[in-house]
């Protein structure tokens, strides 16, 4: 490809070939000179379209390699309080649900397939028989499961997640598990040549239906970099963090966040009831606490429903204690002081195990009327 250099004053008029062949070939060996600089170059443009003809079906790819399916199809398991949001937001942003992309989506009670579907009518929602079909038929699927026994049980059954994995597919699983349950998972996946990430949320019922989670993922990095799960995690959340590799840093993150919200639901319930205990409006100490530095939306969000003892589910009580007791076993493991948490845990277990209340599927606010009913103060036992 390399071309002759000319440092010359010929007037801009003279003719370049003239120039080449004036200076750089006796004038006999003009012909010899064309013939030699531009045949080649003819010769080598033809060989190369002849070894390497022009692609004629090319379509954009990115970073991972998937196997390609008849239609692109995103799967989602677990269509329970969280994933019913879940799924709705992929299908209200287009990401899934559409003719190209349709949603494939399996649950254990098969009527929550069915809600969706008539939620949305004019969706693409296509509807399996179980989980290994889910699997085969995406190459990227979603699983939000609500505890580790529902989703070792989903993930192993013989008509389960595992059984329909296979070179080419993708799992990325949503629910908050014990660490050692996400790395089984994970080596479950990629023993038969599947992809993995952990991609645990914070956020519960209301942030899940509005597309406001936060992803905590860990896992494959070209998985979690592929166009299509990024508008998936940009659809259902409002911020996405990648904490490495190595899968469990996600749990690690999610039990951290998760047993400090439970604790601080504990300690709020508890500053609630001695307000009101002591003759302090509720109302008026709610408005004092969203003034200060310890004000939280949190406080914001439940408070005013916990004076009149409104714990509709957005994240029930069980599933609250759930994480906080795996959170406190992971400080054990570790040798990190937890006691305030530990407490906190206690105070949890005790209310979802109170037969009386009766609010172990509750809100976790519910905390709160055991905080009541083990207290003596006079408004307490009027309130019970």
């Amino acid at each position: 490809n390399l071309k002759p250099t000319l440092i010359t004053t010929t007037p801009p008029s003279t003719n370049r070939n003239t120039q080449i062949m004036n200076y750089c070939c006796p004038p006999l060996h003009a012909t010899l000179f064309i013939f030699l600089l531009v045949v080649p170059n003819i010769i080598i443009s033809k060989s190369a379209s002849a070894f390497h003809p022009p692609p004629t079906n090319l379509k954009p790819t990115s970073k991972t390699s998937f196997v390609t399916l008849e239609m692109s199809s995103i799967g989602f398991i677990g269509l329970g309080i969280m994933g019913e949001g879940m799924a709705g937001c992929l299908l209200s942003n287009d990401v899934a649900g559409t003719k190209e992309t349709p949603l494939v989506v399996w649950n254990r009670t098969p009527s929550k397939c069915t809600k969706l579907k008539e939620k949305y009518p004019d969706k693409n929602i296509v509807v399996k028989e179980s989980a290994k079909d889910v699997i085969e038929s995406c190459e990227i699927t979603f699983s939000m499961l609500s505890t580790p026994e529902a989703s070792k049980a989903v993930f192993e059954a013989p008509t389960g997640v595992l059984a329909g994995v296979t070179a080419g597919r993708a799992v990325i699983d949503c629910a908050t598990l014990a660490e050692s349950d996400m790395k089984r998972m994970k080596d479950q996946v990629e023993s038969k040549g599947g992809t993995f990430l952990e991609a645990p949320v914070s956020g519960s019922k209301g942030p899940a239906h509005t597309g406001q989670l936060i992803f905590l993922c860990a896992g494959s990095k070209s998985l979690f970099d592929e166009e299509s799960v990024q508008s998936a995690f940009k659809a259902m959340g409002k911020a996405t963090h990648f904490f490495g590799s190595e899968v469990g840093y996600g749990t690690r993150a999610k039990l951290v966040v998760n047993s400090l919200m439970g604790t601080m639901m504990a300690a709020f319930g508890e500053s609630l009831a001695l307000a009101e205990s002591v003759g302090l409006n509720g109302e008026k100490m709610l408005e004092v606490i969203g003034q200060g530095a310890i004000q939280s939306p949190m406080y914001a969000l439940k408070g005013p429903k916990m004076l009149k003892k409104d714990h509709a589910p957005n994240f029930p009580l069980q599933h609250a204690h759930k994480d906080m007791k795996l959170a406190v076993d992971m400080a054990k493991g570790v040798g990190v002081e937890y006691a305030v948490t530990e407490e906190a845990e206690k105070l949890l277990r005790e209310a979802r195990e109170d037969k009386d209340l009766n609010i172990a599927e509750d809100d976790f606010s519910a905390v709160f009327e055991k905080i009541h009913k083990e207290s003596t103060s006079e408004f307490s036992k009027k309130r019970n």
